[in-house]
């Protein structure tokens, strides 16, 4: 990618790797020590109470006579300085809520209020309500994908109610159209992508996006300054300590048309400091940190970021995670570019949000990343998956800020009001961690040797890929045991059942596994290209006992997996971990769609999540269900787990621990076609061929025949 060079009169922090390149590109430094947040509050709690002589240590005395005389009183410690207060404001960020709105509905069984007796998205809303005043936030910003599905009207119910809140107590906002909003969903690719799927493509009076929030509902916000004439995108004016900022917020797919509106908009209100926000500009790269530029965003950047002096920082949702990047426009001023969306973290987002305060006093923005809606779950409820407050150096961080220097070129008056409070981020911070308490941390412990786990009745098969030389192939036909001694599997022959260019080397044994698995070893699938049916695998035999197997009363699947540093979506989507054979469609009452797929998908998605996409063991009319994690990093470890509850009729995946949210209820048993249809490790089928391979490494599959607890699960120690 290109780098412009960094301008050091705006150093971000923390800092570090500086180049004297065209552009820089913060990689932000590792996440802190997780301990670092219950060090933080137990600070926090200090700094509230009055200094008094309670919390001043006094000099140990001996209470041996033979040592002499006693040592004098040390001296008592010097008084802490007092918070300095400051000319600050915060500005509210809520990136994607498209879950919120999706798992709040009667549809998805009132996820959230059922389990939580309260919802994420009015939890965001409701708390900003509440402490706009006191933490001095005269605006909230929206990334995008306000609902996750468009075509459901109870979706936008959702949204609507949680932004009335804001309307209600005179918040003003700004809101935008995502990918997932608009009826029409594609991509931009290059510049001749602006000729279709824009906003000046679209049937505007067929848009739930502008029935629910059109024109008319945003002229009644105090700081609204106008609409484009598709009505997609829209811009604000709001004061803060004594300056005016814009927000200039363009929905997905802008045209070339609302962009030269985009462009006049600036024009028209030259002395203004301008934040850009869009729903797709900077993206994560697979580190999960590093900033990554993309079309889009490269467009916007040559169409309208780098000529206007007065876009100072932009802001986007659409990419799971968080990062930075600082750019250098024509003018040889800094731009901030900042991407965060939490919808695949635990709950679909947890709740979690920012507040950006622009210190107009010490020069510098500094950025909080929390949930409101944490502290409010009940309490036992709780688990180590919940924060209310993020620490690492993605979420918690600094950027150094001259801003009359950074405004100069276009507004020479700019400069901070009278200061008339502390640090808003601090007074933030302890609002979400006062009368709060942290989960207990959970500690895990590897194992001790290759049988220190709990060892479950029940297990139908539970296959151990290790026992080979690290790096060499796994020959044709080797057979790996199941401990139940039924089912054992072995190696394919390679190039049938549709395969085409496989070879010896692109299965080998590894020495690497999950530091919480026994198994001290896994299998590395290489080379797998969905594109030329490249792949290898082990199956069953046909006489396995667990073919014929339906788990009608409740089932637990367990398996470590790790996606190959290397994973592409053109050549690994859809990659299956394990597969049952047949073609589902020949399933007796199968009445949904792919009916060439199999009864049975544990597979890796286009965008990396994990699919657990069942045809259950009914009569009558059925169809597939499905449970989906959030996106996953790849080159890392994982403990997948899905238990199949006969009592509780859910069905719950578990990441690394961590139930997610998009689960299935009412799928009892898994159906099979045949007891002589095999089971598969490594790859799936489509229409009675082999597909799907998958590109990474396999360290354990566990199949038992209940729900299992945690404490039951391989990761878990033996008792």
């Amino acid at each position: 990618m290109a780098h412009d060079k960094q301008d050091s009169q705006y150093p971000v922090t923390p800092q570090h790797g500086d180049h004297d390149i065209a552009e820089t590109s913060r990689t932000l430094p590792a996440a802190t020590d997780p301990r670092r947040r219950s060090l933080l509050k137990a600070g926090l709690g200090a700094t509230l109470m009055p200094v008094g002589g309670s919390l001043l240590l006094s000099a140990c005395a001996s209470d041996n006579d033979d040592e002499g005389p006693a040592a004098p009183d040390a001296p008592a410690p010097a008084p802490q300085p007092q918070p300095k207060n400051i000319s600050s404001f915060a500005v509210a960020v809520l990136p994607d809520t498209q879950f919120y709105s999706r798992y709040a509905t009667d549809a998805e069984n009132q996820q959230f209020m059922r389990k939580y007796g309260s919802e994420p998205y009015k939890a965001q809303t409701q708390w900003v309500a509440n402490n706009a005043k006191a933490l001095s936030i005269p605006f909230l910003i929206h990334l995008g994908d306000v609902v996750d599905q468009q075509n459901k009207p109870d979706q936008w119910k959702v949204a609507d109610a949680a932004m009335k809140i804001l309307e209600d107590a005179k918040v003003p906002y700004s809101i935008l159209a995502g990918n997932h909003d608009v009826i029409l969903d594609r991509d931009y690719v290059d510049q001749s992508s602006q000729t279709s799927a824009t906003d000046a493509q679209r049937t505007l009076a067929n848009e739930p996006y502008l029935q629910t929030f059109g024109t008319d509902r945003a002229k009644k916000q105090a700081t609204f300054g106008g609409r484009d004439p598709s009505g997609f995108h829209e811009w604000h004016v709001f004061e803060a300590e004594g300056q005016k900022f814009m927000v200039l917020s363009l929905s997905w797919r802008i045209s070339d048309a609302a962009l030269a509106w985009a462009n006049q908009v600036i024009r028209a209100n030259p002395t203004l400091p301008v934040i850009l926000v869009n729903h797709q500009l900077l993206n994560i790269d697979k580190d999960g940190i590093s900033p990554l530029e993309v079309p889009y965003g490269l467009m916007l950047w040559r169409e309208l970021i780098h000529s206007n002096d007065q876009i100072f920082m932009t802001l986007n949702g659409h990419y799971h995670g968080a990062a930075l990047l600082t750019k250098t426009n024509d003018f040889g001023n800094p731009v901030h570019e900042m991407v965060v969306d939490y919808q695949m973290a635990y709950q679909g987002g947890n709740g979690l949000m920012r507040l950006y305060e622009f210190d107009l006093t010490n020069n510098e923005i500094r950025v909080l990343s929390f949930s409101p809606w944490v502290p409010q779950k009940p309490k036992n409820t709780l688990n180590a998956f919940d924060q209310a407050v993020l620490t690492g150096a993605n979420e918690e961080f600094t950027i150094k800020m001259d801003f009359a220097k950074r405004f100069a070129g276009f507004n020479k008056d700019f400069k901070a009001g009278t200061p008339s409070h502390t640090a808003l981020i601090d007074q933030a911070r302890a609002l979400i961690l006062a009368n709060y308490t942290e989960p207990p941390a959970t500690t895990q412990k590897p194992a001790a040797d290759s049988d220190d786990y709990p060892q479950v009745s029940g297990t139908l098969a539970h296959w151990r890929f290790f026992g080979g030389t690290d790096g060499q192939p796994v020959p044709v036909g080797t057979v790996v045991a199941d401990r139940t001694g039924l089912n054992p599997v072995r190696r394919a022959a390679l190039n049938i059942d549709g395969v085409a260019g496989a070879q010896l080397g692109d299965l080998v044994w590894s020495n690497d596994h999950h530091y919480l698995s026994a198994a001290p070893g896994s299998v590395r699938f290489l080379n797998t290209d969905k594109n030329t049916a490249r792949m290898s695998y082990f199956t069953t035999d046909t006489a396995a006992a667990i073919n014929a197997e339906t788990v009608p009363n409740g089932y637990t699947v367990e398996a470590f997996i790790k996606i190959d540093r290397d994973w592409t979506s053109g050549k690994n989507a859809w990659m299956n971990i394990m597969t049952r054979d047949g073609k589902r469609g020949s399933l007796p009452g199968f009445n949904g769609g792919d009916g060439e797929s199999p009864p049975l998908l544990f597979a890796v998605s286009s965008l990396r999540e994990i699919q657990w996409e069942v045809v259950p063991d009914v009569t009558g009319t059925r169809d597939a269900k499905t449970n989906w994690s959030g996106e996953i990093i790849a080159d890392k470890w994982l403990h997948i787990a899905v238990v199949n509850d006969n009592t509780t009729h859910e069905t719950i995946l578990y990441v690394e621990g961590a139930p997610v949210l998009r689960n299935a209820s009412d799928a009892p048993g898994l159906a099979t076609l045949a007891a002589n249809m095999p089971w598969v490790v490594g790859a799936g089928s489509w229409d009675g061929n082999r597909a799907d391979g998958f590109f990474g490494s396999i360290g354990e599959v566990r199949i038992v025949n209940k729900a299992l607890l945690p404490a039951q699960w391989l990761t878990a120690r033996r008792s």
